[in-house]
């Protein structure tokens, strides 16, 4: 079987030949049909098309078949009108022969089939297209030629054509809408050439990243430029060619996404640190006081822990600006339109964050990155897109001279006619001039597959494995995946490729092997796209057994490749029939190792390849599979930390499902537990009360089965349920407990990092006095060192904390920190929920606007993250402090918004509203109302251990009562108050209070 190939099939049947046997002797009738099918074959063979046979009256010709070309649909289309047009001066001869005159109707359609040998006899090519074909000549009148709806487009400019009313054919879902030929230009091109976009010279564009390269090395900072064009432009030779002009003055570094994608998130920074070697890496960090701990945290890239994104980004930049310590460093960063979200956020984090090293990014790009990351090319500083049009007929007249091939006048100009200015069209068109035959490719694919149906049997073999390996391979994977009679003979079939020009020599840094490359992507897709399903599948199970056996250390590194690789053997299994064992097996052993890169990626938080990967995990998996409650868990814990809440809801719900089907009890207890903490943020009507009884229900059961990190959920789930009735203690005691479980679970690190950072915030918010509380937290930031995401809510808790002693500066300074870090990791929900810490320091610090500022930001991303729990709170407030700023009004309105969205058991949303609208009320004159409110305030709060908000309820109902002549009253109440703030050691509130009645009041 030669694969699967587009192709176009005609089909030409006589029409009323029933009649003719009536009227002819069946030696005239013979003779008669022999002459029409003598004359069917020779104009097929003549426009480089088949006959795969003749029944009865009917012509079947392919054309693609054996060999592809560019127009073969307008050659089908022209064989059509020749075949009508030759039977016109043919019916004269057999009429004046024989008293007959014949009438054809004809139906040509382009698709893919599937091609066997036509020397084998029989029918050559099978598929849908050539069932279509054979129903529009049956629907063509006596002298008419229907065309599929695939074929107009290829030939829209060569033919004069018009639609026809749509009809239904038995076996296809739509209607099919053929169009009538009505004439066909012989000279024309079946798809026209634009002439009108800008044609531009590149030296522009090059002189554009040299001034790029040149401010980098001279400002000591980061620059980033991203050539975008479309395939074969010539992304890639622009950037080699900066390469050549700064090679002698800087130090240059290539990463490669590669083609399958998603979930190979950081592979451009591992070929990176490949090609540097460990003696590269280790003298690029010599002179950095901190190289081991970056040391480590890359080497970690390919091992079972690579540990959290945040740290890998810290380590990314340390490296990069080790690099460019002695000398300038260009970092081109290939196919960046491949990449996963995670890095091309490491790749935007090097940008902004590197401002004393001398670094180029640069990023070739197709225009697919513009629609994944359209905030891409927004203006920034220090940046710069070079947008690639098609070459000017001059420039592209000097590229093809550059190929040295030995072309003619006259093939020259057609090279550069079909090429219009594309680099790659130029440069494959002229290694096929030089086979003796030139083609015009309407599009690169057709230009591609005409050149790989001329290789050998042998050097096709090669090159189909090698497409099976990736854009890049080695010659050693493909030499094993061959069959042992052409083992000997691989590294001459390769030779003979690369003189082809089909792939090139590629020094890999990640192996000593010879190495190659396919020239262009779209090569290798071509190569892939038409092997046949069952080879294709075949040679992903051999490949990925092959990389089991010879991964060594890097058995980890490699284990998405392979979940990829039998990923792709399942798939291509079950579409070609129904599945069977080995089916299931491969797709067992695919899921497992798809799930468990997608757990590792889960646990360094790069939550889009977690849900990627795990999602793919699950569909390999069979329905009945027992290993599903726990990946569908694991899948819907990641959805919703990635703030897809809908989603991870369904996920949760399925999941609950199938573990209830299959009794995983333990899966079924965790799903509860998560699926409720999710929802006491998310869904309506949910009070802490049903975390407790969610949470004391599970324990007892989690405990009988030694399930530490469901454990750990619950205890943190029950410690929601506290802070929610501002019992911090009784929170604290909660995540001591959750604690305790997380660090008893190896894979319980993203619960460790939130319990580490909730445990500051009941230091920050509890009884504990400030000082004690600042010391608690430098121990937990001690134990927090490789967990950068909880040691950014510890330093946000203690930056509070310090204001709370009047330190501003260090306050500020240690904010600010936090925020550094919360933006690095992208953890935009943790960032804003902090934004209370950063409001709290700048009200004790008496900067009233500064605080309204981060308040405002913070509630209009919650109310654009559709997230009410936390906005509540936010508004009650900013209610507070536009109450503080005079905004009455605004105030008022801040309140009623937290009254409808906070629960009744909300004890900070409610206390602090009613406080606010207490002293809203008491300027108004309202005095009874605005005590009556305080009171109710202050009834709430003194349940609670939240020392600075009881002392804040005091000084809400001290307003009240100075309001109305109490002045000892008020002033008693505010002594009460400062009481309240120096048992919590909060000097700056207890300060203020020294100040007369009617004084700015310290912050909640």
């Amino acid at each position: 079987m030669q694969g699967r190939k587009t192709v176009s099939i005609l089909f030409c049947d006589v029409v009323d030949s029933t009649p003719l046997g009536e009227q002819l002797d069946p030696e005239s009738l013979q003779r008669v049909m022999s002459r029409w099918f003598a004359e069917a074959r020779t104009i097929v063979e003549l426009h480089g098309g088949t006959v795969e046979k003749f029944i009865g009256d009917e012509v079947m010709a392919v054309f693609g078949v054996p060999v592809v070309h560019e127009d073969d649909a307008l050659r089908a289309v022209r064989s059509a009108s020749a075949m009508r047009d030759r039977l016109t001066s043919l019916n004269d001869e057999l009429e004046q022969a024989y008293g007959v005159r014949l009438a054809v109707r004809i139906g040509v359609n382009t698709g893919e089939v599937v091609v066997g040998d036509p020397s084998s006899g029989g029918t050559f090519v099978m598929g849908e297209p050539v069932n279509l074909a054979k129903r529009l000549e049956q629907a063509a009148a006596p002298g008419q030629i229907l065309i599929g709806k695939a074929t107009y487009p290829l030939v829209a400019n060569a033919v004069r054509a018009g639609p026809l009313e749509s009809f239904r054919v038995k076996g296809k879902r739509e209607a099919v809408a053929p169009f009538r030929v009505e004439h066909v230009d012989t000279d024309a091109p079946g798809v026209a050439r634009r002439r009108d976009t800008a044609l531009v010279d590149r030296k522009a564009e090059l002189a554009r990243l040299e001034e790029a390269f040149e401010a980098a090395a001279a400002e000591t900072t980061s620059r980033l430029v991203t050539l975008v064009g479309a395939a074969g432009l010539g992304k890639t030779r622009l950037a080699d060619e900066l390469v050549q002009h700064v090679a002698d003055r800087a130090r240059v570094l290539t990463g490669r996404c590669l083609p399958y994608g998603d979930g190979i998130t950081f592979w451009p920074l591992i070929g990176v640190l490949h090609a540097l070697g460990k003696d590269g890496l280790g003298a690029a960090l010599a002179g950095a006081d901190d190289r081991d701990a970056v040391a480590e945290r890359l080497r970690a890239l390919t091992s079972d822990a690579p540990g959290p994104v945040d740290e890998l980004f810290w380590a990314a930049r340390r490296l990069v600006e080790s690099l460019a310590a002695d000398r300038p460093l260009v970092l081109v960063l290939e196919d960046i339109h491949r990449a996963e979200p995670t890095f091309l956020d490491l790749v935007e984090y090097l940008h902004s964050r590197i401002d004393s090293a001398a670094v180029l990014i640069v990023c070739p790009a197709r225009p697919e990155l513009l629609e994944r990351r359209p905030g891409w090319t927004a203006p920034r500083e220090r940046a710069d897109v070079v947008v690639l049009e098609p070459l000017a007929e001059r420039d592209a007249d000097a590229l093809l001279a550059g190929l040295g091939a030995d072309l003619d006048d006259a093939t020259r100009e057609r090279v550069l006619r079909s090429a219009e200015g594309n680099p790659l069209y130029v440069e494959q068109l002229a290694a096929l001039a030089e086979t003796g035959e030139l083609v015009v490719p309407p599009t690169i694919q057709a230009l591609l597959s005409e050149r790989l149906d001329r290789l050998g049997d042998d050097e096709r073999a090669v090159l189909e494995r090698a497409a099976i390996v990736g854009q890049e391979f080695s010659r050693r994977a493909v030499t094993d995946l061959c069959p042992p009679e052409l083992r000997s003979s691989v590294g001459r079939h390769l030779l003979a490729l690369v003189r082809r020009e089909l792939v090139r020599p590629h020094a890999s840094g990640s192996t000593t092997e010879d190495g190659f490359r396919f020239r262009h992507a779209l090569i290798r897709d071509v190569t892939y796209e038409t092997m046949p399903k069952e080879a294709r599948a075949l040679f992903h199970e051999w490949f990925a057994d092959w990389l089991d056996r010879n991964a060594g250390e890097r058995a980890t590194e490699l284990e998405e490749i392979v979940g990829y690789h039998l990923e792709q053997a399942v798939r291509m299994r079950a579409e070609l029939g129904p599945t069977d064992a080995r089916s299931h097996r491969l797709a067992r052993r695919g899921a497992q190792r798809l799930a468990a890169s997608g757990r590792r990626a889960f646990g360094r938080d790069d939550l889009p390849a977690a849900v990627n990967l795990l999602a793919r995990a699950l569909a390999l998996l069979a329905p009945d599979a027992s290993e599903r409650p726990a990946l569908l868990a694991t899948l819907a814990s990641a959805q919703a930390k990635s703030g897809d809440f809908r989603l991870a809801e369904e996920t949760f719900a399925l999941g609950a499902d199938e573990a209830s089907r299959v009794g995983d009890r333990r899966s079924a207890l965790r799903i509860t537990v998560e699926r409720q903490a999710m929802r006491f943020f998310t869904a309506p009507n949910q009070t802490s009360e049903e975390n407790i009884r969610v949470a004391q229900a599970v324990i007892p059961e989690l405990e009988a089965l030694g399930d530490d990190l469901g454990l750990a959920k619950a205890w943190r789930l029950l410690s929601d349920a506290h802070a929610t009735s501002c019992q911090w203690g009784a929170k604290e005691e909660a995540l001591e407990q959750a604690l305790r479980h997380a660090r008893r679970a190896p894979e319980a690190r993203q619960e460790l990092s939130a319990i580490i950072g909730q445990l500051a915030q009941t230091l920050h918010y509890g009884p504990t006095p400030a000082p004690e509380a600042i010391g608690r937290c430098r121990e937990l930031l001690a134990a927090a060192e490789r967990d950068r995401g909880a040691r950014a809510g510890v330093t946000a808790s203690m930056a509070a904390l310090r204001a709370a002693r009047g330190e501003f500066d260090e306050a500020r300074t240690l904010f600010a920190d936090a925020v550094s870090l919360y933006e690095e990791l992208g953890l935009r929900f943790r960032r804003t929920v902090r934004a209370f810490d950063g409001a709290e320091i700048e009200l004790l610090a008496g900067d009233v606007p500064n605080a309204e500022r981060q308040m405002r930001e913070a509630y209009s991303t919650l109310e654009e993250m559709g997230e009410n729990g936390v906005r509540c709170v936010a508004a009650a407030v900013l209610a507070d402090i536009l109450c503080r700023l005079g905004a009455d009004a605004e105030a008022a309105a801040f309140a009623a918004v937290a009254e409808e969205l906070a629960e009744e058991d909300d004890v900070f949303a409610q206390v602090v509203r009613r406080s606010v609208l207490a002293r809203l009320l008491a300027r108004q004159g309202r005095g009874d109302e605005a005590e009556a409110l305080a009171r109710e305030a202050l009834g709430r709060i003194d349940q609670t251990d939240f020392l600075a908000l009881q002392a804040d309820a005091r000084l809400a109902l001290a307003d009240v009562r100075a309001s109305v002549g109490d002045d000892a009253g008020a002033q008693a109440l505010r002594e009460a108050a400062r009481a309240l703030f120096e048992r919590k050691g909060n000097l700056a509130a207890a300060r203020v209070l020294d100040l007369p009645l009617g004084s700015p009041r310290p912050a909640v």
